[in-house]
């Protein structure tokens, strides 16, 4: 619960002040043993969730993390469990009583109780995918989003090498009022370009490691998102849907409280 939703609570009788205070209070770092120090104050602080980074992180630490996250804050996001894994993080975390979203293609997961709504308060984002590759990145992002009460409107498999699948797409996020688009993109990541060349409103271009030869693992995806000469685009770190989820779901809330 973030500070905004305790507020709305408070404002309409919902919850009293001293309710108010003790979910203040209580949102704070938690230690748990000597696993991680949970940074559970971030939801009220940034509007933004407790994100488990799960790759080398072993299956019960996993799950202890993500139900100290929950406890506090109702949600968390869990970013890149092994693949073997997957299944299992999710039932275990099902079988708590909890919903779990898994990301098309990806191994992240959105895992909330089931009695929380995401409020989308009408912030909207848009996320194209350039390739089928890519979508698992792209859910990285739509799912931080979504944990942070925006709405995502996505598009995938829209890249260069069939330029007219864009534009459809570029019309749907347009009239749906999207105050930014994430562009996530691998091989030479020219999708990025193109779009910030044709819309009003920031872009936030996501390298992936999709690529071979000359270049692979994103680094020529990446280097052409630096080096494009078009304005109003900014670049993440490859693969970093997570970040790219966070910064264009937090500049569209900021957008729909004006």
């Amino acid at each position: 619960m973030d500070l905004r939703t305790i507020l709305d609570k408070f404002a309409t009788g919902a919850m009293s002040l001293d309710e108010v205070e003790k979910q203040i209070s209580i949102h704070a770092v938690e230690k748990i043993e000597n696993i991680a120090k949970l940074d559970i104050h971030r939801e009220i602080r940034k509007g933004m969730p407790e994100i488990i980074y799960a790759e080398n992180k072993e299956y019960k630490d996993i799950i202890r993390i993500a139900l100290a996250a929950i406890k506090r804050n109702g949600q968390v996001v869990v970013s890149r469990v092994r693949k073997s894994e997957l299944g299992k993080v999710a039932g275990a975390l099902r079988k708590k009583s909890l919903a779990v979203e898994i990301g098309k293609n990806s191994t992240t997961l959105l895992a909330f109780e089931k009695s929380l709504i995401h409020k989308t308060s009408g912030a909207k984002i848009g996320i194209m995918a350039a390739g089928t590759s890519d979508v698992g990145v792209a859910e990285e992002a739509r799912l931080v989003a979504k944990a942070m009460g925006c709405e995502a409107i996505t598009s995938y498999d829209v890249g260069i090498a069939g330029m007219h699948r864009l534009f459809p797409a570029l019309k749907e996020m347009k009239e749906q009022n999207v105050s930014v688009i994430v562009v996530v993109a691998g091989m030479e990541g020219a999708l990025a370009s193109v779009v910030a060349s044709m819309v009003d409103i920031p872009v936030v271009g996501v390298p992936t490691s999709i690529g071979y030869g000359f270049g692979a693992n994103g680094v020529a995806a990446l280097a052409s998102m630096l080096q494009s000469c078009t304005l109003g685009l900014a670049v993440v770190n490859i693969d970093n849907g997570v970040g790219a989820g966070a910064y264009a779901a937090s500049i569209a809330k900021k957008m729909s409280r004006k």
